[in-house]
């Protein structure tokens, strides 16, 4: 049976669809009467349910309702990052959403063998994602407000000028909505019996607190999404590679720059803190760094020594128990 490739190019309003195989392009609305069009637009083409795979790039909340759609109609998908595409087709002239569509189908079939169709929805997980990413945009902006009274604060601007007074009103409100997201998010995993359970390993390794939790949580979709410590750590953008060629280049491992930055964000913090509270690894640092080597390649080994733990602790069933004994 024939497998169908169409690409799919979202924006808020609209999502233009291209055929592989037609080479036919069709452009809908962004909601439920746009998604009935393309199940009309599929049949025309000869494209049946069980034998289409519709490939798109991570759009974040632009997708939602459409991979709903799909869900519900047990119609493939898969979602590729926009920089693989990009790399994909080499070197191109001109854009528009039609195109994108175009090159979208062609780079599903090239690598049609290697894709991973999306797994079930997990209606969870999904409601923890969106509660993240709301309490993330309020932390991002009220650690701007924080930055302007800063600013304020250092021309001599007294706390009762209304140019502070009002920040700090919204700093308030925005703290309170933040405490509230964080008690949603909670409440979701309490109430769901593995991601309490996963929650409860991951924070028995130090350094390893609610937010960091959560977002690993989420992330991993609760450890099913990678199979290994290393391949996370690759999303995650802490993972060291090899940079040589021949004799003539050889230069020291480093990690790349495409990464989930704001994973590497909450694990610098995360290695930190775990530095303080972790004899072992704070030996660990205070004898990599005595010993000459770079401080931000040691915490950078931190990072991965505790994304292995939390691997660890899911693989065991078990909480991590630390197994430290002093040298002095």
């Amino acid at each position: 049976m024939e497998v169908h490739y169409i690409g799919a190019d979202l924006s808020k309003k609209s999502i233009d669809l291209a055929s592989h195989s037609s080479k036919q392009h069709l452009r809908i609305e962004n909601e439920a009467s746009g998604f009935k069009l393309m199940l009309q637009w599929l049949k025309q083409h000869n494209a049946g349910i069980e034998n289409t795979v519709v490939v798109m790039e991570h759009t974040g909340l632009y997708s939602v309702k459409f991979e709903a759609f799909l869900r519900t109609h047990h119609i493939a998908f898969v979602k590729v990052s926009a920089l693989d595409i990009k790399r994909s087709i080499g070197m191109v002239r001109g854009k528009n959403d039609k195109l994108d569509a175009v090159r979208i189908a062609a780079y599903g079939y090239q690598k049609r063998e290697s894709l991973k169709i999306e797994g079930p929805s997990d209606a969870n997980i999904e409601r923890l994602q969106l509660l993240h990413s709301s309490r993330e945009r309020l932390v991002k902006h009220k650690a701007a407000l924080l930055s302007a009274i800063k600013e304020y604060d250092n021309l001599g601007i007294k706390k009762t000028d209304l140019l502070l007074k009002s920040q700090l009103k919204v700093i308030a409100v925005m703290e309170q909505q933040i405490a509230a997201l964080e008690e949603q998010m909670e409440q979701i995993i309490i109430d769901n019996s593995s991601l309490h359970n996963t929650y409860q390993l991951l924070t028995s390794i130090k350094g390893v607190g609610k937010v960091l939790s959560i977002a690993t949580i989420i992330k991993t979709r609760n450890f099913t999404k990678f199979s290994n410590a290393r391949k996370f750590a690759c999303f995650c953008g802490t993972a060291p590679f090899d940079h040589e060629s021949g004799s003539s280049i050889k230069r020291r491992k480093r990690v790349s720059h495409l990464a989930d930055k704001k994973m590497k964000s909450l694990l610098d913090l995360s290695a930190k803190s775990a530095m303080r509270y972790d004899p072992e690894l704070k030996e660990f640092y205070q004898r990599r760094t005595e010993a000459g080597k770079a401080k931000m390649s040691t915490i950078n080994i931190i990072r991965n020594k505790i994304i292995y733990r939390m691997f660890a602790v899911i693989k065991r069933q078990s909480p991590f128990v630390p197994n430290y004994i002093s040298v002095a």
